[in-house]
């Protein structure tokens, strides 16, 4: 532990933790140590620049608070939540794939009938979704628990709507013996993720654009099928390809047909033009034990 060099200080400091008990713990610190220490022989960082991280990092923990993480946001724009995500998400092509769940995802939200309308009366285009649930045969998933929520046209989810105090824009739904469900909002915009904050700092300074697609949020889970978080964006979203948090997938994107009020499969249900959304979600089986 003494006259330690640049060649010897990783395998000293990885010593130091031989007595870890619980294994895997041990794993992960190994690992981790031994990835910051080649980081930093890679780069070479000056004291100065070493003092920059810290502070980016200091600064980045101040800005958390009940409402807010720019830690996990920080994880979210270096890809580290989506990479987590597919590592742990494994599923053929045929199956519906998976996406960050995202910050604004709410346990107390409302149950709905079939077709309801969730809009709560916010301003925006008419959005009618009819989606089905299915296995990899397909057929259909009966009393499958789907969560629904996504921004207004502006941009904000419930919690952030100026003035709104009611459940808007997001609710939980079953799908019937067809593995059918669908339901009535308004259709959601782009919208930048914060970048007030030390996030926004990196953002700017790698000239990174914080708009993310507009997208309709989904959560599904149904007795002895894998969980699905998912989205379904516009195919005609310009920030499709920059979604600073890499969430969008080929699969994911889907058309957002609009109609005139008095055309379309809806016709007659809205006096104005209507946006129809449409998607079938595959279900993979639980591995086997």
């Amino acid at each position: 532990m003494r006259d330690l060099t640049s060649d010897t200080i990783t395998e000293a400091v990885i010593a130091t933790m031989r007595d870890t008990k619980d294994s895997r713990l041990a794993e992960i610190l190994e690992s981790l140590v031994r990835h910051l220490h080649s980081f930093v022989r890679d780069v070479e960082p000056t004291e100065e620049e070493w003092a920059r991280g810290v502070d980016f990092l200091t600064r980045t923990g101040q800005m958390c608070t009940p409402t807010r993480q720019e830690f996990i946001l920080l994880s979210d724009v270096l890809g580290i939540t989506m990479l987590v995500d597919a590592l742990g998400n494994r599923r053929p092509a045929e199956a519906t794939q998976n996406s960050v769940l995202g910050p604004f995802f709410r346990e107390d939200r409302p149950q709905h009938a079939d077709a309801a309308d969730i809009s709560a009366g916010l301003p925006g285009t008419p959005l009618f979704f009819e989606g089905r649930v299915v296995n990899r045969e397909g057929a259909p998933v009966t009393g499958a628990a789907v969560d629904v929520w996504h921004s207004d046209s502006e941009g904000h989810y419930d919690v952030d709507v100026p003035g709104q105090v009611d459940t808007a824009m997001r609710a939980l739904f079953r799908t019937d013996e067809r593995g059918h469900f669908s339901f009535r909002s308004i259709r959601p915009s782009s919208y930048p993720i914060p970048a007030d904050g030390p996030v926004g700092e990196l953002l700017s300074a790698t000239s990174r654009s914080p708009m993310r697609p507009a997208h309709v949020h989904l959560l599904i889970k149904a007795p002895g099928f894998q969980r699905v978080t998912s989205m379904l964006f516009p195919s005609d979203d310009p920030y499709l390809d920059t979604d600073p948090v890499f969430g969008v997938k080929e699969s994911l994107v889907e058309s957002y047909d609009t109609y005139a009020a008095d055309a379309g499969p809806c016709r007659g249900l809205t006096d104005v033009p209507y946006t129809l959304l449409r998607h079938t979600f595959v279900l993979e089986p639980l591995p086997a034990d």
